[in-house]
C-alpha cells in the first residue's frame, strides 16, 4: 500500500515541470489527482500519461472563477480533499530600476494572491490529517540580480506558512513550503540550453540541477504521515544552493 493510498490530492501548475513530477509521485502512491493549468492540449497529454487516477481541470490560480470550478470538480467526483499542492508560479527577471506594476503583477497574482485563494477555497473540502503544501525558491532565502520581485513573492509564500499553521490551530491541516532550487523542467531545459544547465548547477554543491522527480519525492513526504509532526517548516530542495 503507498504512503498516500485513498487520498485525494489537488496540484496547481500541474501539468508540466514540478507539479507533474509530484502529480506521477502522488499517483504511484495511491493518490487520486486533479491538476490545474492554463494549456488545454498540455493538460491532456499530462492525464494521457497519469492515467485513470487523474483529472485535469483549465483555469488560471488567478482567476477565482477558475478555482471555484476546480474545487467544484472536486466536490463533483470525490467529495473531499486531503492534499493541497499550491505550485503554479510565474515571475521573470527585471532589475531595480525598470520594475513595472505590469511586472509586479505578473509575479504577485499567481504566487501570492493565487497561492492564497487556491488554499483558501481547498479548506472546505478538507478536514484533520490534511496536508497543505505551498511552493517557494531557493530565491525567497538568496538574492539575484534582477530578481527582485520574484524573490519578494516567494519570500511572502514562506510568511504564508508560518501564519496559516496558527490560522489552522486545532484543525489537524498541517501547512509546509517546499523550495526547491535550479530545476531541470521542459521550461528551464528550453530558456537555458545544455551549457546554461551546467551553469546554473555548478552553482550548487551538488554540482548539478535537480530532476522534477526528486522534488516530487519530497512533495510526497510532505503530503503523506511520514511528516505528520511538521507544520510551518521550510524543506529546502537546492541542492545546497540556499544553504550555505
Amino acid at each position: 500500500m503507498g504512503k498516500l493510498e485513498g487520498k485525494v490530492a489537488v496540484i496547481t501548475g500541474g501539468a508540466t515541470g514540478i507539479g507533474r513530477a509530484a502529480a506521477k509521485r502522488f499517483i504511484e502512491e495511491g493518490a487520486f489527482v486533479f491538476i490545474f493549468g492554463r494549456r488545454q492540449e498540455v493538460l491532456d497529454a499530462a492525464v494521457a500519461d497519469l492515467g485513470p487516477n487523474a483529472r485535469a481541470v483549465k483555469g488560471s490560480v488567478s482567476d477565482q472563477a477558475d478555482l471555484d470550478r476546480l474545487y467544484a470538480a472536486v466536490t463533483g467526483e470525490r467529495g473531499t480533499l486531503d492534499i493541497v499542492f499550491a505550485n503554479a508560479g510565474a515571475g521573470s527577471p527585471l532589475p531595480l530600476g525598470k520594475i513595472t506594476t505590469e511586472h509586479i503583477d505578473e509575479a504577485f497574482d499567481t504566487n501570492v494572491k493565487g497561492t492564497i485563494f487556491t488554499v483558501q477555497k481547498a479548506l472546505p473540502l478538507m478536514g484533520r490529517g490534511g496536508s497543505i503544501i505551498l511552493t517557494g525558491s531557493s530565491a525567497g532565502t538568496t538574492g539575484a540580480p534582477a530578481m527582485s520581485v520574484y524573490s519578494a513573492s516567494k519570500a511572502a509564500v514562506r510568511n504564508l506558512a508560518r501564519t496559516w499553521a496558527e490560522d489552522l490551530k486545532g484543525t489537524g491541516i498541517r501547512v509546509n513550503v517546499l523550495s526547491p532550487g535550479a530545476t531541470a523542467t521542459e521550461l528551464a531545459k528550453e530558456a537555458l540550453g545544455e551549457e546554461g544547465q551546467k551553469v546554473f548547477g555548478s552553482m550548487t554543491p551538488l554540482q548539478r540541477m535537480a530532476d522534477p522527480a526528486e522534488i516530487g519525492a519530497v512533495a510526497a513526504f510532505l503530503a503523506s504521515q511520514d511528516s505528520s509532526f511538521m507544520t510551518a517548516s521550510e524543506v529546502a530542495v537546492d541542492g545546497g544552493l540556499a544553504q550555505i
